[in-house]
């Protein structure tokens, strides 16, 4: 079962990759949201509906254990973000906020905070485990690379006139997404060993 949720995460990769390239937009200040008023941004909810796919399947698995069910609602939480990211596009610049231009930032703002937590709960919780410290450090990276992404909001609200030119946006807001992504994917790699371990071999009359 996990193996769908990798394939989906693989699919969903690939596309985004694409979306890139077709487009050639400026990836450094140019938000992954604003592809979708492209020719080709189709395929940006294509891609997030490819990422809530798999949580979908990894919050699953992850939720057959009563111990991770915490962090499967948070994984399922995720994915549905991305549904909700995709399905209400932002506004276009310069342009005031509409409803599905605040849905859209706030459903971004919840799973960029869903996805580390999850990763931070279930690396705690299995310490042990070969995939631990490595969901710590990414869910603890993307963290770290929010501040980034929030900071510019924060400041214009001070009142200080900050233009997009100013700031590497897009790098940070890829950074978010990468890490959150990686995490989903050791999610699942940490998932599917535990179902592996947690299997009983037949008794030997059964496989007879």
């Amino acid at each position: 079962m996990v193996f769908g949720g990798y394939a989906a995460i693989g699919a969903g990769a690939a596309t985004m990759l694409g979306l890139h390239v077709v487009t050639g937009l400026d990836p450094v200040h140019t938000v992954i949201s604003e592809y979708a008023f492209e020719a080709d941004g189709w395929l940006l909810p294509l891609s997030l509906t490819l990422f809530a796919a798999a949580a979908t399947v990894i919050g699953a698995v992850l939720a057959r254990r009563d111990e991770d069910r915490a962090a499967a609602l948070l994984v399922g939480i995720w994915g549905l973000c991305m549904l909700l990211i995709g399905a209400f596009p932002t506004d276009e610049p310069g342009v005031p906020l509409s409803m599905s231009g605040g849905i859209h930032r706030y459903a971004a703002f919840v799973a960029f905070l869903t996805m580390p937590v999850a990763g931070l709960l279930l690396a705690r919780r299995h310490a042990a485990g070969p995939y631990a410290r490595a969901i710590r450090l990414l869910s603890l990276a993307s963290l770290g690379v929010l501040v980034l992404v929030v900071l510019p909001y924060v400041v214009r609200m001070a009142g200080v006139d900050l233009a997009g030119e100013d700031i590497p946006a897009g790098v940070t807001q890829r950074l978010v997404v990468g890490f959150e992504v990686a995490v989903l994917a050791m999610l699942g790699l940490m998932a599917g060993a535990r179902c592996g371990r947690t299997r009983r071999p037949l008794p030997v009359a059964a496989r007879g």
